[in-house]
C-alpha cells in the first residue's frame, strides 16, 4: 500500500516532513560538516534511523507471531560518510542487544530477519551494513 509523505523546504537547510496517514511530522537539517547546523536529524540520519528501527520491527514482528518476548532489544546504528567525493553514507554497521528473554532456539531466525528487513535489503550494495547480535546470557 502507498505512503505518502510530504517534504516542505523551510530555508536555512531546514525541512519539515509529514507522514500524511497519521500526521506525524519531523523536521532535518543539514549536519555541521556540510553547511548545517546540526539540530536535527539529517537526511542521511533518517536512513541510519531507517535501518536500525527496520531491523527492530521486523525482529518485532517475527517474535510476536513465535509467541518470543524481545521487549527491550535496543539498537545502535553509526553513519559513516565517505570519505572522498561523493559525498554518500559508506558504512552502517548496527549492534543489537537481545534480552535474556529470547529463547536459544529463536537465534539463527533473530539473526536472518535482521539482516533481511526491507530497509536492509534496499540499501545499495557499496554501503557496507553489517549486523552485529549481543546475546544475554
Amino acid at each position: 500500500m502507498p505512503v505518502e509523505i510530504n517534504a516542505r523546504y523551510d530555508g536555512a537547510l531546514r525541512c519539515k516532513l509529514t507522514h500524511m496517514p497519521s500526521g506525524s511530522v519531523i523536521e532535518t537539517d543539514a549536519p555541521t560538516d556540510n553547511c548545517g547546523r546540526g539540530e536535527r536529524f539529517s537526511p542521511t540520519d533518517l536512513v541510519a534511523s531507517a535501518l536500525a528501527t527496520c531491523i527492530l520491527t521486523t525482529i518485532g514482528i517475527v517474535a510476536q507471531r513465535k509467541g518470543w518476548d524481545v521487549s527491550g532489544m535496543r539498537a545502535r546504528v553509526v553513519k559513516e560518510m565517505s570519505a572522498e567525493p561523493p559525498r554518500r553514507i559508506a558504512r552502517l554497521p548496527v549492534e543489537l542487544w537481545m534480552p535474556p528473554s529470547v529463547p536459544l532456539e529463536a537465534r539463527q531466525q533473530i539473526e536472518n530477519t535482521a539482516r533481511a528487513c526491507p530497509v536492509h535489503k534496499s540499501l545499495h550494495p557499496d554501503i557496507e551494513a553489517p549486523v552485529h547480535i549481543h546475546w544475554a546470557s
